[in-house]
């Protein structure tokens, strides 16, 4: 195994997988209490698509104690391949997230196989006949878990980093009163054209194995998952983070680049799916506010119509969605507050991969949610 460094990238991507400290330092033990996990069931899903699924489940976990008035929650939304453990770098002492004050809803994207998926659906939707889920979809999905499941009409906030920053964009969009405050890392309320390139050039290192067989393969195209997952690590951290090796601060030392490499190639994501993986990487290709009904495509106008305070910190180095492109984004919004995460590791900053940016993350949301003044750059508001 090694070090923090994949453990990182899997916060990005699974949340699987355990952290090994650096040589000098002994493993620490989390604070923070397991969540509970549970299972929502909806039937008869109808997808933005026009597809019918008999049944779907949502899988979500929950933190802390929903008070009398159920007015204590806020939602973290899933990232890619993530399950409900992707938050904990917000939580507990000296965090963001005080457990004993706000009750926590961490909800799993449709596709990351626990929620329904390719790989646990029966047919007719099984494998690669299951249908695209769009960010809408999986919006829909859980506003639905918080109305019939925990009897949840409000929320006193919404966080989101990568795929769950879409969501947040789509919440602010489709229920734009729902929650009294949002936050968005690393994520953008639409995937652009270089991001789909991006998906598709991932997509297709892994549909070039042989053995993936049009996704009814009978086991894991296991070269085209390695061929994917190599892809995926070009993108993940910033060329500035490879050139200065910053592997190395959290790994033992002695350790070669080319056994971080192969540990990204081989461990990237264990046990990952196919089929899911493709599945969740459409939904990311689909991401669009902007075809929210009612806006007709108009990415500019679906921003303007945000009415909470919104929260909007890209990373300054990330490579899947460009700090450029939340600048374009943020002049639409009204009441942003735009908040570059200043750092070198890319697309993970906005997860907290490493402790400066988890210090810069849990300090300005926290002060966001309290409704204290914070740095921000400077918009200018396009009405």
């Amino acid at each position: 195994m090694l070090s923090k460094i994949l453990a990182a990238a899997l916060l990005v991507c699974t949340v699987i997988g355990t952290a090994i400290m650096p040589a000098e330092e002994p493993a620490k033990t989390s604070p923070l209490p397991e969540p509970e996990r549970h299972v929502f069931v909806i039937r008869n899903f109808r997808t933005a698509s026009g597809a019918t699924l008999h049944e779907v489940d949502v899988v979500y976990g929950t933190y802390g104690h929903l008070n009398q008035a159920h007015d204590n929650v806020i939602l973290m939304p899933s990232h890619f391949m993530a399950d409900l453990h992707g938050y904990e770098w917000l939580m507990g002492p000296g965090h963001a997230l005080d457990l004993d004050k706000y009750f926590l809803v961490t909800s799993e994207l449709f596709g990351n196989g626990s929620s329904s998926s390719p790989s646990n659906t029966p047919e007719p939707f099984h494998g690669p006949r299951f249908p695209v889920m769009t960010i809408r979809d999986n919006v829909s999905a859980v506003h639905q878990l918080l109305l019939e499941d925990l009897k949840v009409t409000h929320l006193r906030a919404l966080i989101g980093f990568s795929m769950g920053a879409q969501q947040a964009f789509q919440w602010a969009v489709s229920y734009p009163t729902f929650a009294d405050r949002i936050v968005a890392t690393s994520g953008t309320a639409k995937t652009y054209p270089h991001g789909v390139v991006r998906l598709e050039g991932q997509i297709a290192a892994l549909t070039a194995d042989a053995a993936f067989k049009d996704g009814d393969y009978t086991e894991q195209p296991k070269k085209g998952i390695e061929a994917f997952s190599t892809v995926w690590t070009a993108w993940l951290f910033s060329q500035e983070w490879w050139r200065k090796e910053l592997w190395r601060t959290t790994n033992p030392p002695g350790t070669t680049f080319e056994q971080v490499l192969n540990e990204f190639r081989t461990n990237f994501i264990p046990g990952a799916d196919a089929n899911n993986l493709i599945l969740q990487m459409r939904t990311w290709e689909k991401h669009d506010v902007g075809s929210t009904p009612g806006f007709n495509g108009d990415i500019e106008r679906a921003l303007r119509s945000i009415k909470v305070p919104f929260l909007y910190m890209p990373s300054a180095t990330d490579l899947y969605f460009p700090v450029t492109d939340a600048r374009y984004e943020a002049q639409f919004i009204p009441g942003v507050s735009l908040v570059p995460i200043p750092s070198l590791w890319g697309h993970t900053a906005g997860a907290a991969s490493n402790p400066a940016d988890e210090k810069f993350l849990n300090e300005t949301i926290g002060k966001f949610l309290r409704g204290e003044s914070f740095e921000t750059e400077k918009v200018v508001f396009n009405p």
